[in-house]
């Protein structure tokens, strides 16, 4: 059997659009784990927002090779976007692991997705399926109740500063506040829906800025 070669992470998104708080996530979680590749994976249309259309898949991934243009070991993985429809994470996690069968696959969520993981579709096999990183975030309480016993031991809390242990050989959740920013995609989209400008230039990348003045998204 051969070895585990790479430890490589992707980390799930809508992306609309793809803000500062994304990228401080990219780099503090290929630091603390050792990631040797990280992908944004932008989703086609995340089934748990079947109501809330998002921008079109050109736009958020145009955004996204823009931001990560200037960061060489973050990439962008086209994996959900390529099928062109609502794509559960269980689907993409089980074609990831054939893809990559002797890498170690790390997949990164924020706080809000492990607070309403028991929507996801067969969560308890998609926690148990890889390892998993969650990013706690201002305002959300990361809380270990609502998951089942069998997800609960895999747990490794590392919030205050602690560094992962050796990996296990099955997989674990990791509970990390690596990176604490208050960025929300959807303030973005609300701060020029207000007035028809960006106003919050900061939370964002200069050319994703741009990008969205000069195609006039989110008015």
């Amino acid at each position: 059997m051969n070895s585990i070669t790479r430890r490589i992470a992707f980390y799930g998104g809508t992306f609309d659009p793809v803000h500062c708080g994304h990228l401080a996530v990219s780099k503090a979680v290929s630091e603390l784990f050792r990631i040797d590749e990280f992908f944004l994976l932008p989703a086609f249309h995340a089934p748990h927002k079947p109501n809330s259309k998002p921008t079109s898949a050109f736009h958020r991934y145009a955004m996204l090779c823009l931001a990560t243009a200037a960061h060489p070991k973050i990439a962008v993985s086209t994996i959900e976007l390529d099928h062109g429809k609502i794509r559960y994470s269980f689907d993409t996690l089980a074609e990831l692991r054939s893809s990559f069968p002797n890498d170690r696959i790390f997949f990164v969520m924020g706080a809000d997705s492990w607070t309403d993981i028991l929507t996801w579709h067969r969560w308890e096999e998609v926690l148990l399926m890889t390892d998993h990183v969650v990013i706690s975030r201002p305002g959300y309480a990361i809380d270990f109740r609502h998951v089942t016993d069998v997800v609960r031991e895999r747990i490794v809390d590392l919030r205050g500063g602690a560094s992962p242990p050796p990996l296990e050989k099955r997989p674990s959740i990791f509970i990390t506040d690596a990176v604490n920013m208050d960025v929300s995609a959807t303030e973005i989209r609300n701060d020029v829906l207000e007035d028809d400008v960006l106003d919050r230039t900061d939370d964002v990348p200069p050319e994703v800025a741009k990008y969205i003045e000069k195609y006039e998204l989110y008015k």
